[in-house]
Protein backbone atom coordinates (compact mmCIF):
# COMPACT_ATOMS: atom_id res chain seq x y z
CA UNK A 1 0.00 0.00 0.00
CA UNK A 2 1.13 3.43 -1.04
CA UNK A 3 0.52 5.99 1.23
CA UNK A 4 1.37 10.02 0.06
CA UNK A 5 1.48 11.73 3.38
CA UNK A 6 3.60 14.98 3.51
CA UNK A 7 7.20 14.72 4.69
CA UNK A 8 7.18 15.54 8.40
CA UNK A 9 8.99 14.57 11.46
CA UNK A 10 5.88 13.73 13.35
CA UNK A 11 2.82 12.27 12.74
CA UNK A 12 -0.23 12.45 14.65
CA UNK A 13 -2.47 9.32 14.85
CA UNK A 14 -5.19 10.31 13.34
CA UNK A 15 -3.69 11.02 9.96
CA UNK A 16 -1.86 7.97 10.08
CA UNK A 17 -5.28 6.33 10.58
CA UNK A 18 -6.65 8.25 7.27
CA UNK A 19 -3.34 7.45 5.34
CA UNK A 20 -4.09 3.88 5.59
CA UNK A 21 -7.98 3.92 5.87
CA UNK A 22 -8.15 2.82 9.35
CA UNK A 23 -9.60 3.50 12.54
CA UNK A 24 -7.22 4.74 15.13
CA UNK A 25 -8.05 2.04 17.38
CA UNK A 26 -6.42 -0.10 15.08
CA UNK A 27 -3.11 1.73 14.66
CA UNK A 28 -3.61 1.43 19.00
CA UNK A 29 -4.44 -2.49 18.52
CA UNK A 30 -1.20 -3.27 16.68
CA UNK A 31 1.07 -0.92 18.68
CA UNK A 32 0.29 -3.14 21.50
CA UNK A 33 0.66 -6.56 19.38
CA UNK A 34 3.61 -5.40 17.43
CA UNK A 35 6.84 -4.28 19.45
CA UNK A 36 8.78 -2.35 16.44
CA UNK A 37 5.91 0.37 16.50
CA UNK A 38 6.89 2.69 19.41
CA UNK A 39 5.70 6.11 18.64
CA UNK A 40 6.81 8.77 20.88
CA UNK A 41 4.23 10.29 23.29
CA UNK A 42 4.27 14.12 24.06
CA UNK A 43 2.94 15.13 27.39
CA UNK A 44 -0.78 15.07 26.99
CA UNK A 45 -0.46 11.31 25.81
CA UNK A 46 -0.81 11.86 22.36
CA UNK A 47 0.42 9.63 20.22
CA UNK A 48 3.70 11.19 17.67
CA UNK A 49 4.75 8.84 14.94
CA UNK A 50 7.78 8.64 12.66
CA UNK A 51 8.96 7.94 9.42
CA UNK A 52 10.43 4.76 11.26
CA UNK A 53 6.93 3.91 12.17
CA UNK A 54 5.19 4.57 9.37
CA UNK A 55 7.37 2.10 7.41
CA UNK A 56 6.89 -0.70 10.09
CA UNK A 57 3.05 0.02 10.05
CA UNK A 58 3.36 0.23 5.76
CA UNK A 59 4.83 -3.64 6.04
CA UNK A 60 2.52 -4.93 9.25
CA UNK A 61 -0.46 -3.32 6.86
CA UNK A 62 0.83 -5.58 3.81
CA UNK A 63 1.73 -8.75 6.09
CA UNK A 64 -1.99 -8.67 7.45
CA UNK A 65 -4.26 -6.61 5.39
CA UNK A 66 -2.89 -7.57 1.68
CA UNK A 67 -0.73 -10.88 2.41
CA UNK A 68 -3.43 -12.09 4.69
CA UNK A 69 -1.48 -13.04 7.78
CA UNK A 70 -2.28 -13.83 11.26
CA UNK A 71 -0.89 -11.27 13.46
CA UNK A 72 1.16 -14.11 15.22
CA UNK A 73 2.52 -14.78 11.47
CA UNK A 74 3.06 -11.56 10.56
CA UNK A 75 5.13 -11.11 14.11
CA UNK A 76 7.40 -14.40 12.94
CA UNK A 77 7.79 -13.68 10.22
CA UNK A 78 8.85 -9.54 11.12
CA UNK A 79 11.73 -11.82 13.11
CA UNK A 80 12.49 -14.07 11.38
CA UNK A 81 13.51 -13.18 7.31
CA UNK A 82 13.14 -9.47 8.84
CA UNK A 83 15.93 -8.07 6.58
CA UNK A 84 14.49 -10.67 3.27
CA UNK A 85 11.05 -9.28 4.46
CA UNK A 86 11.96 -5.62 4.56
CA UNK A 87 13.57 -5.83 1.46
CA UNK A 88 10.75 -7.71 -0.59
CA UNK A 89 8.68 -5.08 1.25
CA UNK A 90 10.78 -1.93 -0.09
CA UNK A 91 10.94 -3.25 -3.82
CA UNK A 92 7.32 -3.37 -3.50
CA UNK A 93 6.57 -0.06 -2.18
CA UNK A 94 8.97 1.35 -4.51
CA UNK A 95 7.08 -0.67 -7.65
CA UNK A 96 3.59 1.61 -6.01
CA UNK A 97 4.83 4.35 -6.34
CA UNK A 98 5.95 3.58 -9.73
CA UNK A 99 2.49 2.74 -10.36
CA UNK A 100 0.60 5.60 -8.61
CA UNK A 101 2.99 8.21 -10.74
CA UNK A 102 2.43 6.62 -13.54
CA UNK A 103 -1.78 6.80 -13.18
CA UNK A 104 -1.22 10.37 -12.54
CA UNK A 105 0.47 11.06 -15.33
CA UNK A 106 -2.28 8.73 -17.42
CA UNK A 107 -4.94 10.95 -15.85
CA UNK A 108 -3.27 14.02 -17.00
CA UNK A 109 -2.75 13.29 -20.30
CA UNK A 110 -6.56 11.76 -21.20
Amino acid sequence: MYIDLPEKRYYKIGEVAKAFGLNTSHIRFWEKEFDVLKPKKNKKGNRLFTQDDLKNLQLIYHLVKEKGFTLEGAKSKMKENSKSTEGNYDIIMRLEKIKAELINIKNEIS
